[in-house]
């Protein structure tokens, strides 16, 4: 998803701003699925915990792409562009993090 996101001359905008919004559903449902203590609702939120976050690298690797052309055409030096790369480089950074614990809730069942 990260070369996709990369190589990709479509606009993700609007698909990362459902991602986000999935997101938010992710961590509702979990704080409801903490009361009822359901396993199907765990795997149902793990399985859904993986596309988003897969969706949303592609989503970040789009976006600091982007930033790395602004540098390209713009003053390299500035302040606000080297913020804006760290805070991308983070995101991505959180994306595989969460991609991961997600994968390892989905496949790393104990019985």
């Amino acid at each position: 998803m990260a070369f996709m996101g990369y190589t990709t001359k479509q606009d993700l905008t609007k698909f990362g701003r459902i991602m986000i919004m999935g997101l938010i559903g992710i961590i509702v449902a979990s704080l409801i699925n903490f009361f009822m203590q359901s396993p199907t609702m765990d795997y149902l939120i793990s399985f859904i915990g993986v596309m988003i976050f897969t969706g949303l690298t592609a989503y970040d690797v789009q976006k600091l792409k982007n930033i790395g052309a602004g540098i390209q055409y713009a003053n390299a030096g500035t302040a606000d562009v080297k913020k804006a790369s760290i805070l991308g480089a983070l995101n991505l950074y959180l994306d595989f993090v969460n991609l991961f614990l997600f994968l390892l809730r989905l496949f790393g069942r104990r019985n």
